[in-house]
């Protein structure tokens, strides 16, 4: 059956799942498979559940005429997203980046949601699974979609703009990250550059941070709006940055005083771009400011967390040497007696890995803060780069460090990736 019929015939007003385990009475099943997994040996399980079909890609699994075959599950899953995209005809908003990606889709939505029947990206489901399924998520009432890509090797985000077809874009940030997948910093840059590519071939619009030289030179010749402090259609200045982040905007409307609930400095591109992303939609800047106050950070992004004994600014869900280095900077900003660092190893930077991890040491040495905690291999060769450092081999030492060394009376930055999974420590700050 070819991707246009199953569509019309399927999965055209329905909703689509991947998961066996949350299958809901007329969704349509595709069964994925991966390393560990098989989803044509939940086909008839799904279809027990109430799925109206599944579409599987094994022969031996058709048990029931509501199986339909196609050649390869993932392939028909991104092509039926890519027709749907297409039959919807909304503005779509792609947003890539190194850092901050997904903290400015979630202001993005945030924001148009005040205006228009908005869908975004859930979480982080970025990739070459999640970018369908969102699409995939967006109905006939849909007036705005934004599509969060991720990558971590050359050319994903072409494809993924060939999928989800974003006539507007905007890029955080190019940073050193994922560097074993892409194997140079300047593969980076050009595949981060895809979006930009995209949205001109369509005649699209960029919404570019004027105050990033990068991202500038590279949006030139294409329609954008620009956002920065000095420079750009909406003018901004950082009044606080911790422990909430505090800013004025100037825009042709009117002038902003936004209150976030966000903390640090990092965040100022993210607030202004979700901003000026309004504001050229015809938004109110009150409506605007309302809709950013009101965000409130979480999964671990920005999280300023008040526990009974310290006050913790919880970022764990992703680290580079580029967001490590502006979370340390901004946490040094703030006014506290007793200030602590944990951190976890920043991963997938190949054979820059030690440098980067030695100069976010050297980056503590200057700071001076009262005790770090460093979790991960990477850090080991610096465990005795200063006295106020401790280093670990992996979470579970530092959870037992933690259980009879329990902070107290603290501000304490957690920052690390999410394979640190330093969420567990929680419990002892």
């Amino acid at each position: 059956m070819d991707v246009i019929n199953l569509y019309e015939r399927y999965v055209k007003g329905q909703r689509v799942t991947t998961d066996s385990r949350s299958v809901a009475p007329g969704d349509v099943f595709f069964a994925l498979k991966g390393e560990n997994f098989n989803g044509n040996r939940f086909a008839e399980q799904a279809l027990k559940d109430g799925a109206s079909c599944a579409v599987i890609d094994e022969a031996a699994y058709r048990t029931d005429n509501r199986m339909i075959l196609v050649e390869d599950v993932l392939g028909c899953l991104q092509e039926t997203a890519r027709l749907h995209r297409q039959r919807l005809g909304i503005p779509i908003l792609g947003i890539t980046g190194t850092n901050g990606k997904t903290t400015t889709k979630e202001l993005c939505h945030a924001v148009l949601s005040r205006r228009f029947r908005t869908v975004a990206t859930a979480g982080n489901f970025n990739n070459h699974i999640g970018v369908p399924l969102t699409l995939l998520n967006m109905d006939e009432g849909t007036e705005f979609g934004i599509v969060e890509m991720g990558a971590n090797h050359p050319e994903e985000i072409r494809f993924l703009c060939r999928i989800a077809d974003p006539n507007y874009g905007l890029i955080t940030n190019i940073g050193r990250a994922h560097l074993e997948g892409f194997g140079s910093y300047e593969q980076i840059v050009r595949t981060k550059k895809e979006l930009y590519d995209h949205v001109a071939a369509r005649k699209g619009r960029l919404f570019v941070f004027a105050d990033d030289p990068l991202l500038t030179e590279l949006s030139e010749g294409i329609e954008r709006t620009l956002y920065g402090q000095k420079e750009g259609d909406v003018k901004g200045e950082i009044k606080q940055s911790v422990p909430y982040f505090v800013c004025s905007l100037k825009t042709g409307k009117g002038d902003l005083y936004i209150k976030t609930r966000l903390t640090g400095g990092y965040n100022f591109a993210n607030v202004l771009g979700a901003a000026a992303v309004g504001l050229f939609f015809g938004m109110d800047p009150l409506e605007i400011r309302d809709a950013i106050e009101a965000y409130q950070p979480s999964n671990m992004r920005s999280q300023l967390v008040r526990t009974e004994r310290n006050t913790v600014i919880l970022d764990a869900y992703n680290a580079n040497p580029a967001s490590m280095r502006a979370a340390l900077e901004s946490f040094a900003e703030l006014n506290a007696p007793h200030k602590m660092v944990i951190l976890g190893e920043m991963k997938e930077l190949g054979a820059e890995s030690e440098i980067a991890h030695s100069e976010i040491v050297a980056l503590l040495s200057q700071k001076k803060f009262d005790e770090a905690l460093l979790v991960g291999h990477p850090f080991e060769h610096c465990r005795n780069t200063c006295t106020f450092i401790r280093y670990f081999e992996h979470t579970e030492a530092l959870t037992e460090y933690l259980s009879a060394h329990t902070p107290e009376n603290a501000c304490i930055l957690v920052k690390g990736s999410r394979g640190n999974r330093l969420e567990q420590i929680m419990n002892y700050l």
